[in-house]
C-alpha cells in the first residue's frame, strides 16, 4: 500500500475546487447574458428517459470516491488527477464567460407518478439549463476514468468499472435532457486537451507499475 499524500498538500492540491465553484456559482447568476444554443436538430431524436438520472446522480460519488482512493493509495496519481480537474473545470468556466451557452431540449412536462421524473424535476430546478458547453459532467467523468485506470492499471476491473460508469453518465447528460450532444463533444475534446499533457509526463517508473497492478488484479 502506498503512503497517502500528507493532508497539507492534498489540501494545496484541491484549492481549485472553491475557485471553481464560486465562478459557476457567479456564472449562473449573471442576467441578460448573449446565449448560445447549443442543441441541434438531431437532439430532438435522443428520447428522454428518467432512469438515466441514476447514473447521471452517480457523478458525484463516482469523483469523490476516485479522490479519496486515489489520495490514500496513490499519491502521484491523486496529484495528476486533481491538476485535470482543476484545469479542465477552470477552463470550461472560461468557456463559459466566452461563450455563454444554453440548451432548450428540457420537456414542457415530465411524466407523473414517476420517482425518477420527480428526481430530475429536482435537478432541473437546482441546475439551469445555461453554461452547459463543454459539459463537466462529461469531463469529471473521463477525469475520474482517467484517474483510475493511472492508479490501477489497464487491466483492472476497477479500471473497466470506472470506464463503464462514466461511459453511463456521459449518455445520461443527453438522455436526461442536462445537455445537448454537442455539450458532450466539446467535453470529450476538452478532456483529451487536458489529459495529453498530464498523463503523458508520467515517469517509465509509474507506467511500469501501473501496468504491475493492472496484471495483478487482472
Amino acid at each position: 500500500m502506498s503512503p497517502s499524500s500528507p493532508p497539507r498538500q492534498a489540501l494545496r492540491d484541491t484549492l481549485w475546487f472553491p475557485c471553481y465553484l464560486l465562478a459557476y456559482l457567479l456564472l449562473e447568476r449573471l442576467p441578460n447574458r448573449p446565449w448560445h444554443p447549443t442543441q441541434l436538430p438531431l437532439d430532438r431524436l435522443v428520447p428522454f428517459c428518467p432512469w438515466f438520472v441514476i447514473p447521471y446522480c452517480l457523478w458525484y460519488p463516482l469523483l469523490a470516491g476516485t479522490g479519496v482512493w486515489l489520495w490514500l493509495r496513490r499519491p502521484a496519481a491523486f496529484r495528476r488527477y486533481m491538476a485535470f480537474l482543476a484545469a479542465s473545470f477552470l477552463l470550461s468556466a472560461l468557456i463559459w464567460v466566452l461563450f455563454p451557452s444554453i440548451q432548450n431540449l428540457r420537456p414542457a412536462v415530465l411524466p407523473q407518478n414517476s420517482p425518477l421524473a420527480a428526481l430530475v424535476a429536482g435537478l432541473y430546478r437546482l441546475d439551469t439549463p445555461t453554461n452547459v458547453f463543454p459539459s463537466v459532467h462529461v469531463v469529471g467523468s473521463a477525469g475520474a476514468a482517467l484517474a483510475v485506470w493511472d492508479g490501477a492499471g489497464a487491466r483492472s476491473p476497477l479500471t473497466w468499472a470506472a470506464g463503464i460508469l462514466a461511459a453511463l453518465i456521459c449518455l445520461s447528460t443527453v438522455f436526461i435532457k442536462q445537455h445537448a450532444l454537442a455539450d458532450v463533444a466539446g467535453g470529450m475534446a476538452l478532456s483529451l486537451l487536458v489529459a495529453v499533457p498530464i498523463y503523458s509526463r508520467r515517469s517509465g517508473k509509474e507506467a511500469k507499475a501501473s501496468r504491475h497492478r493492472g496484471r495483478e488484479t487482472a
